[in-house]
């Protein structure tokens, strides 16, 4: 009986040995389908609660639809025709915009400043921090109402003001401090959270670029420009984003303090929005201001996203 080698010639006619079988179910399909499991949730609530939604709002601002009357109608690109034409849009826009721009750059720099601040090691640090954060966890309506009282005319913030001889005005009912009270009511509430991202991105700066930086001579100043901020930049990255879209979105302390007023000086676009769809039964049109808002932040996100590699470090 011979035995067959590697090194032994194969005679003519003899078959090569068959390859072995792989089965349907090997460990490639078993991971993928392990994988799917896992973020299957995510994807069904995706879109169940972001995509549909969003297709459906679309399909809304396409028809007039009241319900109190209970109709539905198509009328295509009408509802585009009339925000294009609504003359009170550009006070809305401009209240947003003035909305938006004053709470990113009040919120986004008091947020690092006392980040840098209680990054200290000194006593009473972990007191601060936790007064500092926590607004963030108190109902957003309950402290809207609070700072209500306080900024009414005869409220806590003019009788503190009256106190030092000083006659503070009307808060809520100027053109110019209703909007900037709104600003400083979401910026005491929001800033805790900022504070914290900021203070996490700190605490992972290494202490030798410091201390390097600092036997060349470097002052606090240029530490901080040369050092801080680049290597925070993710982060600042991160809590920009976040605040810019949150600022798009704020509701409750309009609806609660100024419901918009006086005039239109406080009527950002997600009030509006409600004005028209739950006041006034415009669904269709209120649809519209959605696509409209969701453009908007859209765009900013994009823009800011795509500027990330002029400014932050780790993308350069």
């Amino acid at each position: 009986m011979s035995v067959l080698t590697r090194d032994t010639p194969r005679r003519a006619g003899d078959r090569p040995a068959a390859a072995p079988r792989r089965g349907w179910w090997t460990n490639r399909r078993r991971d993928h389908l392990a994988g799917l499991l896992f973020v299957a949730p995510q994807l069904v609530g995706t879109v169940l609660f972001v995509l549909v939604p969003l297709g459906l709002v679309f399909w809304y601002s396409l028809h007039e639809w009241n319900v109190l009357a209970g109709t539905f109608e198509f009328v295509g690109p009408d509802n585009y025709r009339s925000l294009a034409e609504d003359a009170n849009l550009p006070s809305v826009l401009r209240a947003t915009g003035l909305f938006s721009v004053g709470l990113v750059a009040l919120n986004l720099s008091l947020a690092l400043l006392l980040a840098v601040l209680l990054n200290q090691r000194l006593r009473g640090t972990v007191v601060f921090r936790t007064l500092f954060f926590s607004p963030v966890v108190v109902s957003l309506v309950a402290w809207t109402i609070v700072w209500g009282f306080l900024l009414q005319d005869n409220g806590g913030v003019n009788g503190a003001l009256g106190a030092v001889g000083v006659d503070g005005p009307n808060w809520l009912r100027g053109d110019t401090t209703a909007l900037l009270s709104v600003v400083v009511v979401q910026v005491v509430k929001n800033v805790g959270l900022n504070m914290v991202l900021f203070l996490a991105a700190l605490q992972g700066v290494p202490a030798e670029l410091y201390e390097a930086a600092r036997v060349e001579g470097a002052g606090a100043w240029t530490r901080f420009r040369r050092i801080t901020v680049p290597l925070i930049s993710p982060t600042i990255l991160l809590t920009s984003i976040i605040t810019v879209v949150g600022s798009l979105q704020v509701f409750a302390q309009i609806a609660v303090l100024t419901q918009g007023g006086p005039g239109t000086s406080t009527t950002v676009l997600v009030y509006y929005l409600y004005q028209q769809a739950f006041q006034f039964h415009q669904f269709g049109y209120g649809a519209t201001l959605s696509v409209l808002l969701f453009l908007i932040v859209l765009v900013l996100t994009v823009v800011q996203w795509r500027m990330r590699r002029r400014w932050v470090h780790h993308e350069q």
